[in-house]
């Protein structure tokens, strides 16, 4: 489906009905689909593991003589800490593979 949306975006971009070229190649499709929509995605992901893992202090240090909602927080902190983790990787990847192939 998602290779169908692209197809249909590239023909869009490419040919319109008027018969001039507009300029637009398939690399720069993957450029905005990649400025407009991926990064800032990841960006608003890495927010949220943010605020994810900032609730697991909160919840650990206001129960610190609960030993079950510690570990509760404790917790809240291992996912917000692997989501922070996951959101970077994701990043880089895309860094890497856009610099790869020419593409950044």
């Amino acid at each position: 489906m998602l290779d169908s949306l692209i197809q249909k975006a590239y023909a869009a971009g490419i040919s319109n009905p008027a018969g001039s070229n507009s300029g637009i190649t398939f690399d720069k499709l993957l450029q905005n689909i990649n400025n407009q929509i991926v990064t800032p995605l990841i960006y608003l992901l890495f927010a949220l593991a943010l605020v994810y893992f900032f609730w697991g202090v909160m919840v650990f240090i206001r129960n610190a003589d609960a030993a079950d909602k510690r570990a509760e927080g404790f917790q809240h902190m291992i996912w917000g800490l692997i989501g922070i983790f996951i959101m970077i990787s994701a990043k880089g990847i895309i860094n890497l593979i856009l610099g790869t192939f020419g593409l950044k």
